[in-house]
């Protein structure tokens, strides 16, 4: 795995974090009232009943049933500035989020405490981390722009099934490695669908990408002029090499689902809103797979 390539996403990742928070409002107020960050499409892969769902406002009413994940000790890696962690805690698991970020996993901190919400949160790796923890898990969870940061997707898959528990679970939704193929204008990318797990520089850094995907919502604009100059080494993955990982790791694939939109996000202009914040391909588009889903169980 190329260690110098993570350490330059880290710093990149450090500053964009910043930025991202900028937009955010009370995130804490919106947990502690119920809130969730989380999409139907996650919770479904998580055997989440529909009961438990938020509802167009995002929240989740839990008072007349059990906590969905009462009782599962859950691991959300590269979990990012903690939002969707927290999310999941309300569900009733304990939670452990790890994220390379200082900043995402200072920021995690902080809003755990101040929402309220019992988590832990590491920073490292998630190489060393899976490699090194001592903890098992029930439950190990990836979402949304995790896999084009792994620079050994077979090192990986290993560190998962490493510790999960027999019988545990891991469940992943992401968005489709087709999409990084195209460029803004759906015409071909640098990226080729077939690139082996080589690394690509992101010249321009990470974005801003959160202020125009919750400006919607009403939050507030934030850095508005945020330009990222440090850049990226991202990594090219095919979804047969992604469930070839995963098998060779010994886990068990349960199921693999594609979808025709993405969660909160317009990943091409001219995009299409549905219901539910979801993103569907420009009127007149070829239709793609925008999202990868699966779940993967750990024999025993």
């Amino acid at each position: 795995m190329l260690r110098d390539a993570h350490e330059q996403n880290r710093r990149s990742w450090n500053i964009a974090t910043r930025a991202h928070n900028s937009h955010k409002r009370d995130q804490a107020g919106f947990l502690r009232g119920g809130g969730s960050t989380l999409f139907p499409d996650e919770l479904a892969l998580l055997g989440v009943p529909a009961s438990a769902w938020p509802d167009e406002h995002g929240r989740t009413d839990l008072s007349s049933a059990p906590a969905p994940l009462a009782g599962l000790d859950l691991v959300h890696l590269q979990c990012n500035a903690g939002q969707d962690t927290l999310s999941l805690a309300a569900l009733g698991a304990r939670v452990t989020g790890v994220d390379i970020s200082d900043e995402a996993i200072d920021f995690a901190t902080a809003l755990a405490r101040d929402a309220d919400r019992p988590a832990t949160f590491i920073r490292s790796d998630v190489y060393d981390f899976l490699a090194t923890t001592p903890a098992s898990f029930d439950l190990a969870f990836a979402s949304y722009g995790v896999l084009i940061w792994l620079s050994d997707l077979t090192a990986w898959a290993a560190g998962v099934a490493r510790v999960l528990r027999p019988g545990g679970r891991l469940v992943l939704l992401e968005f489709h490695p087709f999409v990084m193929t195209l460029d803004q204008q759906l015409q071909p990318s640098p990226y080729p669908y077939f690139g082996e797990g080589r690394a690509y520089p992101g010249p321009d850094g990470i974005g801003d990408y959160v202020g125009p995907a919750l400006a919607p919502m009403g939050w507030q604009p934030g850095d508005a002029d945020f330009r990222n100059p440090l850049p990226t080494q991202e990594f090219s993955w095919t979804v047969g090499e992604i469930l070839t990982a995963l098998l060779q790791a010994g886990l068990a694939l349960e199921q693999v689902r594609e979808y025709p939109y993405a969660n909160g996000c317009r990943l091409f202009p001219g995009m299409r809103e549905l219901p539910g914040r979801r993103y569907a391909m420009p009127a007149g588009a070829f239709d793609l797979p925008l999202m990868l889903g699966l779940t993967a169980r750990k024999p025993g």
